[in-house]
């Protein structure tokens, strides 16, 4: 499955210790980030990531447009919050497509637990037919 994963500033460190926790299930899978998220998991925990431009600089664009194409299958992305920040028009333009598109989507550790778990248990294997093209039924085909 391809998974993109985004955190906020004040969440990076929450996202690379989750991704720490479980590397097992994520190393099974297609991995891309923004920038400085998927440097940190990156160094981290040694897995593979595809790296994006940073998120202020357009990365949410980028997965937000991977979405929209049907090349994600599942989104992590742990937001600032702040009580004065707000959520800016990329992210709620990714969060739109994710609805749209039926992508299912973690905003927080205790969801993102739950879709990492579920992967684990091939519960999302769902995604296989609604994404044929995706780089986990492209290395399916080939084997």
């Amino acid at each position: 499955m391809d998974i993109a994963i985004i955190a906020d500033n004040n969440k990076k460190e929450l996202m690379v210790q989750f991704c720490i926790a479980y590397c097992g299930i994520l190393s099974k899978h297609h991995l891309c980030a923004t920038h400085i998220t998927g440097k940190h998991i990156s160094d981290a925990t040694g897995l593979k990531i595809e790296t994006f431009l940073t998120g202020s600089t357009g990365g949410i664009d980028q997965i937000a447009s991977r979405v929209a194409y049907n090349e994600i299958d599942v989104v992590l992305y742990f937001r600032n919050t702040e009580v004065d920040s707000t959520p800016t028009d990329a992210t709620e333009n990714l969060l739109r497509l994710c609805d749209l598109y039926n992508i299912p989507v973690a905003t927080n550790i205790a969801t993102a637990e739950v879709l990492v778990t579920a992967l684990g248990n091939g519960d999302l294997n769902w995604r296989e037919f609604v994404n044929p093209t995706s780089e986990y039924n492209r290395r399916k085909r080939t084997r």
